[in-house]
């Protein structure tokens, strides 16, 4: 995929809009984790660098009406303070006040915009929300990947109004590397998928048998499997709705003869949140008790099969990761990934925050900013925001 680059930009004097993923956890007015506003930082100062007047524009979470718990203000705080540059915060999108700040901008200074979703054009791309955002500036560049999956007015709509519109660095290199996995993976190809549901992940499951060699399957997404394999799982997590498909991807796999494995043994609980776990083989799951973590002899299966990989795809955590006695499955092979000398990929919010947790996040070639995005660019699905800057 070749997309229009921030570098193919004149911006010298000019006011550049500029789509950033600030979506950050904040409780009591205080960032709990600014990743997502460090990942902006190389395409913010380039801008800044040519002389450009950066614009910023962000949602944050999903409010109802203007919710003043989910307002960008503290990460205009935050944005000074890591940058060391005045930022201007008008508490608006649009209208007189974001107008007048944008005229007082000096060089070198920036302007974040309040949370686009306060407004309500930009979930129904409404033309005249996009005919003042348009307004606001010179040139478009979007380097918010994590929501490349969503046509929104400042994610797709206000892009196509731009004559000039480009990509920032983040999104460039999320594409590169992500089409690393889709075009040409080393072999042997191992991907890890976990989290709760086969319904979430199902495009990309599919992408990946065709294009994997070994998927190695756990979290709530493997009690599904095992279950459609007619093993008893439990009181435990799973997609009646997804047995079928979960036969049918097997299936699938045998045919093309790719690799599935499953978890072979579980830690398991009674209580939860629990207090007291055991291990057990795959068959021996009591009625009143549930998986939460695969168990010992699941991760050194795991293990031994990432040990052969060239290239590997990690989404999703392998148990309840965020409960301490089901974390060990998800740790152990975020460390076992991070020894591999292979190009490894991770994305997706829990297993990003599992690799960091496991504190091997710099021994991962790629960590991907956009969860859902990263699914469906592997699923093969257009990514509206993408199909805005492509050449």
């Amino acid at each position: 995929m070749k997309l229009r680059s921030i570098r193919d930009l004149d911006l010298k004097g000019k006011r550049v809009f500029l789509r950033a993923d600030l979506n950050v956890p904040i409780k009591e007015g205080k960032i709990k984790d600014d990743t997502r506003i460090r990942a902006l930082l190389p395409t913010l100062n380039y801008i800044i660098e040519k002389g450009g007047k950066p614009i910023i524009a962000s949602h944050l979470g999903r409010p109802k009406e203007k919710d003043p718990s989910l307002s960008l203000k503290p990460v205009a705080e935050h944005l000074e303070k890591l940058t060391g540059r005045k930022v201007h915060f008008p508490g608006e999108v649009v209208g007189a006040l974001v107008e007048e700040a944008i005229s007082k901008m000096k060089e070198g200074e920036i302007l974040l915009l309040e949370n686009t979703r306060y407004e309500k054009g930009e979930k129904t791309q409404d033309p005249e929300f996009l005919k003042k955002l348009r307004a606001l500036a010179d040139v478009y560049v979007n380097d918010a990947f994590g929501t490349a999956h969503r046509a929104e007015s400042t994610t797709y709509g206000v892009a196509l109004l731009f004559e000039e519109r480009a990509c920032g660095f983040l999104i460039e290199k999320e594409v590169e590397m992500l089409s690393k996995l889709k075009e040409n993976p080393q072999r042997p190809y191992i991907s890890i998928l976990g989290g709760a549901k086969i319904s979430d992940k199902l495009e990309v499951l599919e992408a990946l048998i065709e294009k994997a060699d070994t998927l190695l399957i756990g979290g709530g997404m493997a009690n599904t499997f095992v279950k459609a394999k007619g093993v008893e799982i439990g009181n435990s997590l799973y997609e009646e709705e997804m047995l079928q498909k979960a036969v049918e991807i097997m299936e699938k796999a045998k045919k093309l003869g790719k690799k599935i494995v499953l978890p072979e043994d579980f830690l398991i609980s009674k209580e939860k949140p629990a207090v007291e776990v055991k291990e057990v083989s795959k068959e021996e799951v009591p009625s009143d008790f549930y998986i939460g973590d695969i168990g010992s002899k699941t991760i050194e299966i795991f293990s031994r099969e990432l040990g052969m990989a060239k290239t590997v795809f990690w989404n999703g955590p392998l148990g309840i990761f965020e409960e301490e006695k089901f974390s060990r499955g998800t740790f152990e092979i975020a460390k076992k990934v991070a020894s591999v000398e292979a190009f490894k990929l991770v994305g997706g919010g829990e297993s990003v925050m599992a690799v960091e947790k496991a504190g091997v996040s710099n021994k991962i070639t790629h960590i991907s900013t956009g969860g859902g995005a990263s699914l469906e660019f592997l699923g093969g699905k257009e990514l509206p925001s993408l199909e805005a800057l492509k050449l």
